[in-house]
Formats: structure tokens, C-alpha cells, sequence
């Protein structure tokens, strides 16, 4: 932990100037890019130049990093896309997911995957959120299966894959009188890399959705996303639908670009680099931040391999709610450090997912939206950036304490 009057002294030297990372506002930036980047997409855009150049649906750029991904997931299928939002749409679609249907998701969450089942007409279960992890609560899960859940929507929640083979056990326990055990459908738009029991998020589960958005992990040009499943079936589905439906039946255009596809495959490259750098930030974090005693810091369970997508911090219980703002407001107005909550509650966050699928009364996770606040994390901030955001939180909860 850094001493007292260590603190005062990084702290009075003000508020270090960005440099090769902007690191104000609640942004959490993902993956960053090289000459190797640039150079691929040159090269994709070269390679284009002849009118006759790139017809037809898949170039040979989006086809490689597809397989590059497969291999890289240890998924027999990947399936490049405009975004993560669209490969869970095409898996409900896909699974034929409909009215009377259900679909469990944490309610500690974005609202995408609560979209995408109120999109199909089927119906939202919350489940309970897991303190330690941020994850699902497997327990929780299990008294809300019925002979009505279709899919289980597991959030690898903050870069932390999910409970993954503790899911599967549930949905075989309790199959569909129809469709069998209900499938489990990740999603992975903030845990791209991040490792599960001796593989990477993406192996396991019917199928798995990545975003590749600039602020997450790894990112093709702004944009992006994919669909990665050891289900040949579900593959050749989403492949139709990608493309107008094929010869088949329903579809529209989800495809990734040329372009895309080839900064892709140098990003893909660099992702285990580049979250180890992010993981040394977080790891450098805790030590400087351990004994703190108003503070329950990110946790790691045994086989798995964090990829800190943020870096959550939860206050003890009797810090949640006017604490937990006391110590946004500070680090914000005192600091010009913008803590987020990630995630609050969908309920309480977008009213429209709560006129949709209601308000349940999920206490557990209700106390976490109450507690939880990250503070900016990027693998590039300089020693000098991190040690003025660790001192600022410091003195914030000095000064909340007193």
C-alpha cells in the first residue's frame, strides 16, 4: 500500500497529462493498434483495387481470421460478424426461441441480452449475481429452471468467464420436455481471451458471442463482433442467416469486412500480450490497494484466468449506496477520475427492460449495483497514471471514512 504521506505527494503534483492513453471519463479503452494493423488493412484495401477484386460473400481475410479464431477459442466453428448483439440474435433465432419460451440472465449486466429474448417474444428470467465472481449465480440458476427455459445467457462478467461446466450440469439435470437441455449461450463481449479451466471463453457452452468494439479487449476497426460454437449445425444456420438466409429462409447482412477481418487477425495475435499487460495493471493494483478494509477487491477462482476487462472494486456492505456515490462524486470532482458502475441492475438502469420483463426482487444483486464501482483501467497507462488513481482512492476513502 503506498504510505500516507507518499500519497500527498503524488497527489499534489496534480493530475498526470494523458500520453499515449486519453484516461478521463468512464471509457474503459480496450485494444490498441500497430503498424502491423495498419499494414494489414493497407494491404486488404491494396488487394482490392481491380474492380474484380473481393466479389463474392467471403474474402479470404474474413475466412482466415474465422478459422484463426476457431483455433484460438478451441471452437470447431467460428462466424465473423458486425457485432456481438448480432451473434446472440442469431443464436435465438437459430434455437427457434419464441413466446411461452424462457431464458435466464444475470440481471448484473448491459441489456443486449435482454433485447434479444423480448426481441423473440420469449420471456426473461433474472437470476442472482454471484458477489465473489460477478458472474451468475449457478444455485440461483437452478430454482429458476422450468419445463419452459429454452437457454441459459451467461455474462462472462468483466473479463471472468462464467461457471461454464457448472451450467451444463444444471441444464442436463433439468431438460426441455421437447428440446432437451436448454442451451447455454455466452456472452463474451467483454472476455475475449480471458481462460477457463485449461482453455479460453468460447470452448464451451452451444455457443459463444464477442464483441470486438473499441473498448473491448481486441477490436477490428471500431466494430465487430463473432459467433463461435462446436454446434455444426448451429454454424451452418448462422452462416445462412449472416448472408440473406442462403437457399434456406431468413437472414439480412451481419457480415465482417475485408478490412475488418484483417486487422483482425493481427489483433487476435496480440491478445494474449495485450492482456497480459492488462492483467500486470491489475495485479500491480492489488497489491497497492490490499488491506484496505472498506474494499473487496476482484477475485480469481482456481482455473480461471481473468482478462480485466474492468477492474471491479466493491465496497463492504455498509458503504453501499450514499458511500459508494460519496466515493464517485470525489474521485471525480476532486480528482477528475470517472469511476464506473459496471454493471448496474438492467431493471433499474433502462426502464424499458423493466416495462418488458419487469422488477424482480433479486436482493443480492440489488446490494451489488449498490457497491460496485470500477475505476479506469487501460494495460498502457504509464506507472505514473495508476499510481495518482490508486493515491486519489486512497485519500477519497480517507475521506469518507473520517
Amino acid at each position: 500500500m503506498i504510505s500516507v504521506q507518499e500519497r500527498k505527494k503524488i497527489l499534489s503534483a496534480g493530475k498526470p497529462k494523458p500520453r499515449d492513453v486519453p484516461w478521463w471519463g468512464e471509457v474503459n479503452f480496450g485494444g490498441w493498434y500497430t503498424e502491423a494493423e495498419i499494414e494489414a488493412a493497407v494491404k486488404a484495401i491494396r488487394d482490392s483495387m481491380h474492380w474484380s477484386k473481393g466479389l463474392g460473400p467471403r474474402p479470404k481475410e474474413v475466412t482466415e481470421f474465422e478459422e484463426k479464431l476457431a483455433e484460438y477459442c478451441g471452437a470447431r466453428h467460428a462466424l465473423a460478424l458486425t457485432n456481438c448483439g448480432a451473434g446472440l440474435d442469431l443464436a435465438a433465432r437459430a434455437l427457434g426461441l419464441g413466446p411461452g419460451d424462457e431464458v435466464i440472465c444475470p440481471a448484473i449486466n448491459y441489456k443486449a441480452s435482454q433485447l434479444v429474448v423480448i426481441d423473440r417474444g420469449a420471456k426473461v428470467v433474472f437470476c442472482e449475481t454471484d458477489p465473489a465472481t460477478l458472474n451468475l449465480d449457478p444455485e440461483d440458476v437452478e430454482k429458476r429452471m422450468t419445463s419452459r427455459t429454452r437457454a441459459i445467457i451467461p455474462v462472462h462478467q468483466t473479463g471472468l468467464s462464467a461457471p461454464m461446466d457448472e451450467l451444463e450440469e444444471i441444464a442436463n439435470r433439468h431438460p426441455h420436455p421437447v428440446y432437451g437441455p436448454p442451451k447455454i449461450i455466452g456472452d463474451a463481449a467483454r472476455a475475449a481471451g480471458a481462460g477457463y479451466k485449461g482453455g479460453k471463453v468460447g470452448g464451451t457452452g452451444w455457443a459463444t458471442s464477442f464483441s470486438f468494439h473499441s473498448q473491448k479487449l481486441m477490436t477490428t476497426l471500431g466494430e465487430g463482433g463473432a459467433l463461435v460454437t462446436n454446434d455444426t449445425e448451429l454454424a451452418g444456420k448462422v452462416r445462412d442467416m449472416i448472408f440473406y438466409g442462403g437457399e434456406h429462409g431468413w437472414g439480412m447482412n451481419f457480415r465482417m469486412n475485408k478490412v475488418q477481418a484483417a486487422v483482425g487477425i493481427v489483433q487476435l495475435e496480440r491478445l494474449d500480450e495485450m492482456i497480459a499487460a492488462r492483467r500486470k495493471v491489475a495485479l500491480r493494483r492489488h497489491s497497492l490497494l490490499e488491506g484496505v478494509s472498506e474494499l473487496v477487491l476482484p477475485s480469481e477462482p482456481d482455473g480461471y484466468y481473468h482478462a480485466y476487462y474492468v477492474y471491479p472494486i466493491l465496497v463492504q456492505p455498509q458503504w453501499a449506496g450514499k458511500k459508494r456515490d460519496e466515493i464517485l462524486r470525489i474521485m471525480e470532482e476532486r480528482y477528475g477520475i470517472v469511476c464506473s458502475v459496471t454493471n448496474r441492475p438492467v431493471y433499474q438502469r433502462w426502464s424499458y427492460i423493466a416495462e418488458k420483463c419487469g422488477t424482480p426482487i433479486l436482493p443480492v444483486t440489488e446490494d451489488i449495483g449498490q457497491r460496485l464501482f470500477c475505476p479506469p483501467i487501460h494495460p498502457q497507462f504509464t506507472e505514473e497514471q495508476e499510481m495518482y488513481i490508486v493515491a486519489a482512492l486512497l485519500e477519497t476513502i480517507d475521506t469518507v471514512r473520517s
